[in-house]
């Protein structure tokens, strides 16, 4: 096991090493960074933990759904899995006081609800979410079988996140002859402050209902609308996971689903509208519905995807995520499997910052409580690794090393350019191109823990100017190692 460092410092790590290249310092009268503490460690892999539910922090988490009560409580519902054995159903439920440490809870249900299960015949239940409305939590699950959209979506209540949850029966369900999936569910709230259902998998796509806040249920008959999809002969339609929100500050409802196969090479997606009903349209004006768009990879904003820092082995399949608005914070709550063994699953949770135009941006490294603040000049300069997240790669995307020079110029294989900073945390990387014109990459600067180095460290996240994710890590030194 890994012996983390400084890890009697509190709650944050507070550098402010003039002189040496930590990030930790501006200079004369300089700003000094917060770095977060060193994260719990991290056994992946553990195979005895399977026997014990209680160990099950952030293993055997896929699809997870977040929602933060009143007490300041996280609590994220998630489907059922088990690596290596027969998940037991009834919807998992874990609980975190920092979005960092977390504990196993327990199971909503003692099985699958009789209704669902005589409906579709699944074993377990699926991609859940929580919505609260009044003083009752509404937990909505889903129920199908591999490659059927004979499924089912349901819907229970209970007065607190650990129960006793009862069931409320069907809110929607879909069959052979029917165009949708009935399943992974998510409650939005438009500006107005009316609920709305977001649905669907695969199939007709993603589809969206106004809700009923006095029932939890759809408030007419029917499938509503559909405002995302994929052709059929595009990776079999694989479009999921829908998680809708709005964002009250620029005055938009941004739509992220997830694509492609969950074991292998899950992205998420983003799409944003000025309607709840959409149309849905990503960084370059193409439609999320847009079936007909050649090549098909083009459409929609990938911001998260497989990838790979350095020497580590990275992760895979990252996706079906859920939005935690907290606040001034925003998160990125989703699942992925390690490169080295995707048949594990784990618990992620991100950064979610914001471009000056508007557009979501994940955080190369998981959430250990850092914060967006300064980062002065004088961190800037030095080694990194740079990741794109190309709209056309299936698996992971893998470094690049980057080299910031102190008098502003850039050295990166072969390529070359130009670094400026605002002062505050945006940092542009403007690159020559080799027809003598100029490309930008417009970043947002974070401190982060360094997953991959185990110590702190600063990460960029942006889009370039096709739309695509820009990630860097620096490669800090003179600080204290294993």
């Amino acid at each position: 096991m890994r012996t983390r460092i400084w890890a009697g410092f509190g709650a944050a790590l507070l550098l402010a090493l003039s002189g040496c290249d930590t990030g930790g310092s501006g200079g004369s009268g300089g700003t000094a960074l917060t770095y977060p503490s060193p994260p719990p460690d991290e056994k992946l892999f553990d195979v005895a933990s399977m026997q014990d539910e209680s160990a099950w922090t952030t293993t055997n988490a896929h699809d997870p759904s977040i929602i933060k009560t009143g007490d300041g409580t996280y609590y994220v519902v998630s489907t059922d899995v088990k690596v290596g054995g027969a998940p037991t159903p009834g919807v998992m439920i874990r609980k975190s006081k920092d979005l960092i440490h977390w504990e196993w809870v327990g199971r909503a249900f003692d099985g699958v609800p009789e209704d669902a299960g005589a409906w579709t015949g699944g074993p377990t239940l699926w991609a859940p979410d929580v919505e609260k409305f009044g003083d009752t939590y509404y937990l909505y699950y889903s129920s199908s079988t591999f490659g059927s959209n004979t499924s089912y979506i349901g819907v229970a209540t209970s007065s607190s996140m650990e129960g006793p949850w009862t069931d409320r029966g069907e809110v929607i369900k879909t069959g052979a002859g029917d165009a949708p999936n009935a399943i992974d569910p998510n409650v939005v709230i438009d500006a107005e402050g009316e609920p709305w259902f977001v649905y669907g998998s695969f199939f007709d796509g993603i589809h969206i209902a106004p809700l009923d806040p006095a029932t939890g249920k759809l408030k007419e008959p029917g499938f509503g609308k559909r405002i995302a999809a994929r052709d059929s002969k595009t990776e079999s339609g694989a479009v999921e996971g829908p998680y809708l929100i709005y964002k009250p500050e620029l005055k938009k409802y941004y739509l992220f689903v997830s694509y492609d196969s969950l074991s292998s090479d899950y992205n998420v997606r983003v799409g944003r509208s000025d309607s709840i009903e959409g149309p849905y349209l990503d960084y370059n004006g193409r439609d999320l519905t847009d079936t007909a768009y050649d090549p098909p990879f083009d459409v929609g904003t990938k911001i998260l995807g497989g990838y790979k820092f350095g020497d580590s082995d990275g992760w895979v399949a990252p996706g079906h995520n859920s939005i935690l608005q907290d606040g001034e914070n925003d998160y990125i709550v989703h699942h992925a499997r390690p490169e080295s063994d995707s048949n594990w699953m784990y618990l992620h949770v991100r950064k979610l910052l914001w471009t000056s135009d508007g557009w979501p941006v994940v955080s190369p490294e998981r959430y250990a409580g850092e914060s967006v603040q300064r980062i002065p000049e004088s961190a800037i300069a030095g080694d990194w690794e740079r990741i794109v997240q190309l709209r056309w790669i299936d698996g992971q995307a893998e470094s690049e090393p980057l080299k910031l020079l102190k008098d502003g110029r850039i050295d990166s294989e072969g390529l070359s350019g130009a670094w400026t900073f605002d002062g505050d945390h945006t940092l542009t990387l403007s690159w020559d191109d080799p027809n003598g014109t100029s490309t930008q990459e417009k970043v947002l600067l974070l401190p982060a823990w360094d997953w991959e180095l185990n110590r702190p460290t600063i990460v960029f996240t942006g889009l370039d100017g096709d739309g695509q994710a820009v990630w860097g890590k620096k490669l800090l030194t003179n600080v204290p190692a294993d």
